[in-house]
Formats: structure tokens, sequence, C-alpha cells
């Protein structure tokens, strides 16, 4: 096995840039060049605090900062490991084709399984509300929607939270209001009723989480989120849906086919 000096160097003396930062600049870039790879466990602060003959807090504070970067994550009682790479890549050109929905399957269904991964919904909830001002400006200006929230999780671990709001005069008394839409999700409901989809637009913004979506995806310190908001229209230009995601941003990687012309 190399040496710790072999793959983390050590450090300079005559550099005004703090230990600690050093410290972890070395972790990153061994990190970057594949001397740790994915899921592998780092040095233990005993054996950093020796190599470097800094003090153990010096050595916390450096992991502290590539904790909070997202590069690693800490198992308590077991060490620090490098954090593996988001599993799942989005195509948004592909992952709302009218063949999946042909086929049963709804877009994480799809993801899920290009990743090898198993799929779940749980925290499942149906009711009819009030829209913010924002959702039913973006719908059209509905007084009542039929909302559905669902977390979504990858191998048991949650990926993903989001909430449709669909109008209700379109929504009420349909299979879109019952837990399980069937087949295809709610797109291949509403396309059965009439509403064939031509678009969607999406809006996204990466951020920090706010403590309940914390609790929701069990985020490590550290781990920002993505938050998407889509708008689905049919063929006669209405908006359907809007559809308020947050995804834990070390889930997924998004990707997207632009058109050359």
């Amino acid at each position: 096995m190399p040496s710790l000096t072999s793959v983390l160097g050590v450090l300079d003396p005559t550099s005004d840039r703090a230990v600690f930062r050093q410290i972890a600049d070395a972790l990153r870039e061994a990190i970057d060049k594949g001397r740790f790879r994915e899921g592998d466990k780092l040095p233990s602060e005993t054996e950093l605090v020796d190599h470097f003959g800094v003090s153990r807090m010096t050595v916390r504070n450096a992991l502290s900062l590539l904790q909070q970067e997202g590069l690693v994550l800490s198992e308590h009682g077991k060490g620090v490991f490098v954090r593996p790479r988001p599993p799942v890549r989005r195509l948004a050109s592909d992952r709302f084709a009218r063949r999946h929905r042909d086929q049963g399957k709804a877009a994480f269904t799809v993801e899920a399984e290009a990743a090898g991964s198993r799929p779940e919904v749980d925290s499942l909830e149906v009711k009819e509300e009030r829209p913010s001002q924002d959702i039913s400006a973006r719908l059209g200006s509905p007084r009542k929607v039929l909302a559905r929230r669902r977390r979504y999780l990858l191998d048991g671990r949650p990926v993903e939270f989001a909430t449709s709001y669909l109008p209700l005069d379109l929504a009420r008394n349909t299979p879109i209001a019952q837990p399980n839409p069937g087949p295809g999700g709610i797109y291949a409901r509403l396309e059965e009723m009439g509403h064939r989809l031509d678009h969607f637009d999406e809006e996204i913004r990466a951020r920090m989480p706010s403590p309940a979506e914390v609790r929701t995806l069990q985020l490590a310190s550290g781990v920002p989120v993505i938050h998407l908001v889509r708008t689905a229209y049919d063929a006669e230009g209405r908006a359907v849906e809007v559809c308020d995601t947050v995804m834990a941003a070390d889930a997924y990687v998004l990707a997207y086919q632009l058109p050359a012309n």
C-alpha cells in the first residue's frame, strides 16, 4: 500500500494558507485524482495527526471542511469515507418520453432501472387544497387543486420529495385522485382523459436545504438540494400539472440534449 507521503504529500511550512486548509487540499486532490475512490475510507484521524504532525482538532477541521463540500461523509464509529457519486442520470429529453408511459412506466422507475437501483415511493399524501399564489399563477388561477405529495427512494435511500398540483376540475373523481394512479402515473391518466401532453417547462436552481428537507431526505451535512419546478402543458396549451420537486444533489446528474439549430 502506498505511503501517506506519496498519497498526500507534506505540508508547506512557508505557506500562509491555514494548516487545516492545506490538509483539506491534499485530501481533496487525492480524491480528485482517484487515489481515494468512491466509498473508500480515508486515513484515520490518528494516522493524519501522525503524518502531518498536527493536532487532532486541526485534522478534524480539515475533514469537516471536506464534509461541508459534500466530498466525504462521516459514519459514527467507522470513519470518514469518500462520498459515492450520483447514481441516477436524469436525461431531460427522454425521461417523459411517451414510449415510457405506453409501457406503463413512470419517469422515476425508468431512471432507477437504468441505474440498476430499486425504486420505492413512500410518505404519499393526496388531498384537495387551495394553491399558493405561485402555483395558482402557473395553472391558470384555479381556486382549488389536487395535491399529490410523495417521497422517492433508491435502494431504501430517500433521494427526492415531490408535490404535483393539478387543477381540481381535471383531477377530482379520477384515478389521479387515488393513491396509486395506475401504470405510467398521472401523465398516462391525463392523456387517457384527452389531455395529450405537448411539452414541459422546467426551472432549476441549487440551494442549501431547509431543516425539514434535511430530515425528509436524510441529508448529510453540506449536501445541497436541487429545486426543480416543472409545468406540463397539453396540446391545447393548457397547464395541466405543476410538479415542485426537491432532490438530493448527491443523488442525481442532470443531463440535457440541446438542439444545434
